[in-house]
């Protein structure tokens, strides 16, 4: 898990995995297990379910609808709740972000 926040908007702890790749169903099975723990561990009565997000440079849509992605209220691939930036601006803060690492690793 790369990021953890508490919203306390929506009153719920958001956690969120970035991957430079295709969504894999490893990531799936991975966010999971993190919101389990913090659902377990962290979230307390008075919180909203712990809610996971999966940030990738690249869409798997096979991955998304056959795992548990597709049932879940908890883990997202690319939906994004009310008080989230929006997806454009999402995937325009990771290219930049990608630019400017390459930039400095100079691959580019």
């Amino acid at each position: 898990m790369d990021l953890v926040f508490y919203n306390y908007i929506l009153k719920c702890f958001l956690l969120i995995d970035l991957k430079t790749g295709k969504l894999s169903h490893q990531d799936v099975g991975q966010m999971d297990m993190y919101v389990r723990i913090f659902e377990e561990k962290m979230r307390q009565e008075s919180d909203n379910p712990t809610i996971g997000l999966i940030l990738c440079s690249e869409k798997n849509n096979a991955v998304a609808k056959y795992s548990l992605l597709n049932d879940s209220k908890q883990i997202f691939a690319s939906k994004y709740k009310t008080y989230l930036p929006t997806e454009q601006e999402l995937q325009q803060e990771i290219a930049k972000e990608r630019e400017a690492v390459e930039m400095e690793k100079g691959l580019k």
